[in-house]
């Protein structure tokens, strides 16, 4: 009922940037919040970045003051520009699409993107 797709990973030098992207498709009618999540090797899955509907931001510490999280309402879509990016930020950086009310029901669910690489090389 509800597609997500990520685009903008790929390889970068230490300092460099990347902008991700996110948008969620489908018989959409609201979503609470959208956010990013990566996953490293060996490590847990962990938050990146998290915006909710009247945009209020949250950050994980490690990301602070170097990633910025916006969001498009009227498109479905989550956006995460990465700069002063280092080689600890290499991981598989997942979009969530969190308390979406699919038209035609009354249950919100949670949705997740495919994954999108990000490699910062020193």
């Amino acid at each position: 009922q509800v597609q997500v797709v990520e685009s903008g990973g790929g390889l970068v030098q230490a300092g460099g940037s990347l902008r991700l992207s996110c948008a969620a498709s489908g018989r959409i009618a609201s979503i609470n919040d959208m956010g990013w999540y990566r996953q490293a090797p060996g490590k847990q899955r962990e938050l990146v970045a998290a915006i909710s509907s009247f945009g209020r931001t949250n950050y994980a510490d490690s990301v602070k003051g170097r990633f910025t999280i916006s969001r498009d309402n009227a498109k479905n879509a989550v956006y995460l520009q990465m700069n002063s990016l280092k080689p600890e930020d290499t991981a598989v950086y997942y979009c969530a699409v969190k308390g979406t009310l699919v038209r035609g029901t009354t249950s919100r669910n949670d949705y997740w993107g495919q994954g999108t690489q990000v490699t910062v090389s020193s």
